[in-house]
This record gives structure tokens, sequence and C-alpha cells, in this order.
């Protein structure tokens, strides 16, 4: 993280921007420890905070914007060219496209809150053909609620953020994983009381 802040303190406002798009696309960078530190600095004034949210908001609809991009092309190439092997039909793409339809908008707006899920959840809607301006409308206000959200938290704790940021990103991290696994669980579940019913009709 003291390389993080490093690159803060040279390359200023571009470096919490490209940090951020980095992070959101999947590389292993503490993004809400990132906000949360941004956000003390703030309160410090060694940034500005208007500088500072637009910086990071940048950075989070770049790094979802790509993530989404990856899925609309390298995403639907690999279903066309590789998906039987792997069980991914066309049936089943058109299935997640109308998930998104139904709910997948709201995955895309509080995806940012769960670890592990942001980028997820845009290589998902790119996949499903999802359009940009439905993608833009929630990924982009989820984006500038999170980016706001632990900016400030960063400014209220003050010097108080490094301990407060490392209990977060480990709670954040256990909260994510419980809700992936919950996620499976109602989907096997689902999927089972499908194939039971489709059974019996049978």
């Amino acid at each position: 993280m003291e390389t993080v802040f490093a690159w803060i303190s040279a390359y200023g406002y571009a470096a919490i921007t490209l940090l951020l798009m980095a992070g959101i696309v999947g590389l292993p960078i503490p993004d809400e420890t990132l906000l949360v530190g941004c956000g003390a600095l703030i309160a410090r004034g060694n940034l500005h905070p208007l500088g500072a949210f637009f910086a990071a908001l940048g950075g989070s609809w770049c790094g979802i914007t790509v993530s989404y991009l990856i899925g609309r092309t390298l995403g639907l190439g690999f279903v066309h060219r590789f998906g039987k092997r792997f069980h991914l039909t066309e049936e089943r793409l058109a299935k997640v496209h109308q998930w998104f339809d139904r709910m997948g908008h709201w995955a895309l707006f509080a995806g940012y809150f769960v670890a592990g899920l942001r980028h997820l959840t845009a290589i998902i809607a790119g996949t499903s053909e999802l359009a940009y301006p439905s993608f833009a409308a929630y990924a982009y206000s989820g984006g500038a609620l999170w980016v706001g959200t632990f900016l400030t938290l960063g400014y209220f704790v003050g010097e108080n953020w490094k301990s407060i940021a490392e209990s977060l990103h480990r709670w954040v991290g256990v909260a994510s994983i419980a809700l992936i696994v919950a996620v499976v669980v109602y989907l096997v579940l689902k999927s089972r009381k499908r194939a039971g019913l489709k059974s019996r009709a049978g």
C-alpha cells in the first residue's frame, strides 16, 4: 500500500485514475483502501475534494468500461468458438441476457461494493450484449456512489484511516465471499428444483 501512495505523491490525480482503473479491471489493488486513504489526504489538505473525486470517478468508469468491452468482444468470441466445450451454449447466453434485463442492471450498480464482483458483472453485461446506454446508466451511477462513499469515509476518519481501511478491506472481503457463496447456493438449489419439476412432468 505504501507503493500505491508513493505513486499518488509522485503523479497526483493521474495516479488515482490509473490505479483505480487497473483495480477495477481485476489487478490486485485494494480499491476501497485507496479511496479511504485519498479521503484522508483530502482532510489534510493534500488533495482537492473535487480533483480527487473526479480522478477516482474517471478511474472507476474507465475500469468498468474496459471490463464491459472485454465481455462484449472477447467474451462473445470465446462463447462462439469454445463455448460448447464448457456447456456455454447460445441458449444459456440468451438466459444470461434475460437475467440482466430483469435484475442484472442492479448488480452493475451495487457490484462496486462487492470485492471481486465489480469487473465480473461488467464482463457478464458485455457478454450478454447489454446495450451500452443501459450499462452506462447503472454502472456509472453506481461508481459515483461508491467513490463518494469511501472518499467521505476517509475524510471523516482522518488520521485513523489506516486501521479503518484495514478492517474495512478485511470485512468487505469476508462479506463478498459470503454473498458469492449464497448466490451460488441459491442458483444450485433453483437449478435442482427446476430439474426436479421437469423430471416429474416427464
